[in-house]
């Protein structure tokens, strides 16, 4: 998907070397692990969150955050509060393509995990996905 929208140079990878490059974008995970059934306990989220810390404030020039799932979305405004951006989480609620106004002016934007439960059951299309990446591209260009 990110290939079809503009962010990436090639719709597959399968090696390191293989050419693959990102284009206004960067990817990363609120959780590190592969937790059994993989559903993170809060613990898990929380052992993370250090990553997320640390990487987040070196991407100055970030106009669009897309939160992969409701894990990541609430990963990332967790790291707000801990920033002190953000008092409260109330008034940010998650649902397939909800998006925000973040007070350091940056759009959170939320999409359901492209995750194979997610996938197969048909919670999330290809074409919902892809509008995903078209709003984040026109929420970037604000």
């Amino acid at each position: 998907m990110l290939h079809a929208t503009g962010f990436a140079s090639q719709g597959k990878s399968t090696d390191v070397n293989d050419g693959l490059k990102l284009k206004d974008a960067y990817i990363t995970a609120a959780v590190r692990c592969a937790p059994p059934g993989n559903k993170p306990a809060p613990e898990e989220i929380a052992n993370c969150s250090k990553f997320l810390d640390r990487e987040l404030p070196q991407l100055r020039r970030v106009k669009v955050v897309v939160a992969l799932g409701r894990i990541g979305f609430e990963a990332y405004l967790n790291h707000l509060k801990r920033r002190g951006l953000i008092a409260s989480k109330k008034k940010y609620v998650f649902g397939h393509g909800a998006h925000y106004r973040m007070p350091d002016g940056r759009w959170l934007l939320a999409s359901y995990h492209p995750s194979n439960q997610n996938t197969q059951t048909g919670k999330l299309t290809e074409k919902m996905f892809r509008e995903i990446f078209v709003k984040a591209r026109k929420l970037a260009e604000t």
